[in-house]
């Protein structure tokens, strides 16, 4: 561990900090006595330049375009765990051992799937049309009021992590049912994790699919297998914005519900978790392969209020591997039967293949990212487009939970509180 010295040039004063030698990634100054040995503090807007916490978890190597699940290329993740796996792997640490304990934690999942009656009797007070994600937050953070009780050690949080990981499934199915006004559909623990969800999403009142021509319409294992891996890919991501906002509300010592309804409310912002939603939108204001080059031009020109959505991100100066993945993920489910929106993946691809090749974009760093490329894939598995987001939080919820775990278990945690530059009178 070496030093970094602060010199003072209107006194001459000199002030050492040590630097941290983290596992991965550059090292870091350790400012935490900044303010009190030197009375000054610094000034980072957006902290893109400041660590808020130590983590084992995840890390993300932007320069190179790299994501680790507790040390784990996701590109090994993604091929060798189910999502059920990957969230045991997230809040405990490890991930199973073998078939018979990944068996048990889906089990354990299916059967915390349901929701106190008094709990569902709460959505009757939304209203029709509104988003899902509105009532999800509602929800998640009413679920604390039903379990209260338990946040006095780490076994207890890691029953609240196993709860809400097997409930959200439910409760973002209720609030979508609920917001077209269509009859819950209660979980059906014969059936694992992911099909589950997409059963409580699809099903008719007394438990049937949907009837075609052709028969009765199944949920295949085609559909649950890239479900299940764009769920892996959303898992957790470092210091977002909606997993920072879950340890700063935690770090106040309130119900961990609460703390992840506030990550709900965060994530749903366009330009974080509800960005899925705005590139499906656009892809159709685009409309033709052939308008490609006309909204690059627009997206070019400085003086034209408008930008390519699901292009660039704040860490990544690289090609984001979890738009890699995704992008393998629509072929592959392509050629399979999955079919695609062809225009709608045509434009796409074409778009990448311009903005990939052009100085414009390659000089900005704006590559694809996750939300390039999974709208389409989630039209594919015909989930509802105010569902893309509810979506995501149901990826991330075990990585909020580690997060969270991981913060309230931390001796040496603090309420966060950050400085400001005062400009008023």
């Amino acid at each position: 561990m070496g030093t970094v010295t602060l010199i003072n040039n209107e006194t001459g004063e000199k002030f050492d900090f040590d630097l941290i030698d983290c596992t991965r990634g550059p090292k870091a100054v350790n400012f935490s006595k900044l303010f009190e040995t030197t009375n000054i503090f610094s000034y980072d807007p957006g902290y893109g330049s400041t660590a808020g916490c130590e983590s084992t978890i995840s890390y993300v190597d932007g320069k190179n375009g790299k994501l680790l699940y507790r040390g784990m290329p996701i590109e090994e993740v993604v091929s060798k765990y189910k999502f059920t796996d990957v969230a045991k792997l997230l809040i405990t640490g490890e991930a199973p051992k073998n078939e018979k304990e990944s068996i048990e934690f889906d089990l354990e999942l299916r059967h915390r799937s349901f929701l106190h009656e008094g709990l569902i009797n709460i959505f009757s007070a939304f209203p029709d049309k509104a988003h899902p994600m509105a009532n999800l937050s509602s929800a998640v953070a009413a679920l604390s009021t039903f379990h209260f009780d338990s946040k006095d050690d780490i076994n207890d949080y890691q029953v609240m992590a196993r709860r809400i990981i097997a409930k959200i499934t439910t409760l973002v199915a209720f609030s979508y049912r609920n917001s077209v006004g269509a009859p819950f559909i209660y979980p059906d623990i014969s059936r694992g994790y992911v099909e589950n969800f997409l059963y409580m999403l699809r099903a008719y009142p007394g438990g049937r699919l949907k009837y075609t021509i052709n028969g009765e319409e199944e949920i295949t294992a085609l559909e649950i297998e890239a479900l299940d891996k764009l769920f892996i890919l959303h898992a957790d991501h470092g210091q977002n914005a909606s997993t920072t906002t879950v340890r700063n509300v935690a770090s106040t010592g309130v119900h961990p519900y609460a703390a992840i309804s506030a990550g709900i409310n965060a994530l749903w912002g366009p330009a974080h978790g509800g960005a899925n939603e705005k590139v499906l939108d656009q892809l159709r204001e685009i409309g033709d392969v052939n308008n490609v080059d006309k909204f690059i031009q627009r997206a070019k020109d400085k003086n034209y209020p408008f930008r390519l959505m699901g292009f660039g991100h704040r860490v990544y100066k690289n090609y984001d591997p979890r738009a890699k993945a995704i992008k393998a993920l629509k072929d592959e489910l392509d050629k399979k039967g999955i079919k695609m929106d062809s225009r709608l993946s045509e434009i796409a691809e074409k778009l990448e293949e311009v903005a990939l090749n052009d100085d414009y974009f390659k000089e900005r760093n704006l590559y694809p990212n996750v939300d390039f490329y999974s709208g389409i894939i989630l039209t594919a598995l015909k989930i509802p487009v105010e569902l893309f987001t509810p979506i995501f939080v149901i990826g991330r919820m075990p990585g909020w939970c580690a997060q969270a775990i991981e913060h309230i278990t931390n001796p040496y945690a603090r309420i966060t509180r950050p400085r400001q530059v005062y400009l008023g009178e």
